[in-house]
């Protein structure tokens, strides 16, 4: 889930986390009532991580005991703060349409699991065979579209990560990405949408990459691997064996940096998962079980030196022992 906390920062998540705890503990404080205002109200990016912390927390309410006793305090606390929000309509009416941009530009290429053929949520989605013979795994958090025609085999990623087999047919085959295209020969390879770039690793065969707001192309083969953007091709690299072994529910950490690593096992949970940046840098070695993320953390307990603080049991963080 952490992907949809955007571009706000973890400093500011967890004063919104932990506001709510303390809200939570003490709903009937009127001095603690009173600061939060104050807190809320200080800025737009505040505001932000209250309604994600807010939006996380609901999801979980049914299994939480602390939420309604939170929850009829924050609603106490949103009447009053009402013609504050009136006073700031204007830039609300701003930031709105700024919103409204953002939302148009996901309708087209971040589509919910209503419209799309094939999503996941945190779990991967096991082989499917399409009627050519290609053979399709999807990773956590991932949607996408499957196009045959009678002159090609389109499929779309909209975002997240496929592993995909291509079949033997006549009919070209092409992987349309927001950043470009990818059209393979005869070929296993994954393909992963990263922010604002497109992971390619070829493991059979070869691919060729293209940028969709540039002439740039490059054929990548067997064993090597490559990112791009919608203008720019990075240098070959030796393809990534992790990006291929979550199709057996195992994440592959070769030196990889932590605050990768969590990232990447937040996709596979429910709730928030976070870390410290003064820990984000250690590096991680080893396979770990994508079945249960709760063992990973233990395991990362016992070789590193962080602790896992759960705020709320949706609601964890990576810190430093």
């Amino acid at each position: 889930m952490s992907s949809n906390r955007g571009s706000l920062d973890r400093a500011t998540l967890q004063q919104a986390a932990d506001w709510f705890a303390r809200l939570s503990a003490e709903p009937n404080a009127l001095p603690l009532q009173e600061a939060w205002r104050q807190w809320h109200a200080h800025s737009e990016l505040n505001r932000l991580a209250w309604r994600y912390v807010e939006r996380v927390g609901q999801r979980f309410a049914p299994l939480q005991e602390d939420i309604p006793a939170a929850s009829r305090t924050l609603e106490t606390l949103r009447q009053s703060q009402r013609s504050r929000r009136q006073a700031l309509r204007g830039l609300s009416v701003l930031l709105g349409c700024a919103v409204l941009g953002w939302g148009s530009w996901q309708q087209r290429w971040l589509p919910g699991r209503w419209s799309s053929d094939f999503s996941t949520d945190t779990s991967p989605l096991g082989e499917q065979v399409l009627a050519d013979g290609t053979r399709l795994w999807l990773n956590s958090g991932t949607a996408l579209d499957v196009n045959f025609s009678n002159d090609q085999r389109e499929l779309k990623l909209y975002r997240g990560e496929v592993l995909i087999n291509t079949g033997n047919d006549r009919r070209p085959f092409v992987v349309d990405t927001p950043q470009g295209q990818l059209r393979p020969i005869g070929t296993r390879f994954s393909v992963r949408e990263q922010g604002d770039r497109t992971l390619l690793n070829v493991y059979q065969g070869s691919v060729q990459a293209s940028c969709a707001d540039s002439q740039q192309t490059r054929i990548v083969p067997a064993g090597q691997g490559i990112s791009f953007d919608r203008r720019s091709l990075s240098a070959l690299q030796p393809a990534q064996p992790g990006r291929e072994a979550w199709i057996n529910g195992v994440l592959m950490a070769n030196d990889m940096r932590l605050g990768d690593f969590i990232d990447e096992l937040a996709s596979y949970r429910q709730g928030h998962l976070g870390i410290d940046p003064q820990v984000s840098n250690l590096r991680v070695m080893g396979l770990y079980p994508l079945h249960d993320t709760d063992q990973v953390l233990a395991m990362l307990e016992q070789v590193l030196p962080v602790r896992i603080e759960r705020r709320f049991a949706w609601w964890v963080t990576v810190v430093a022992r």
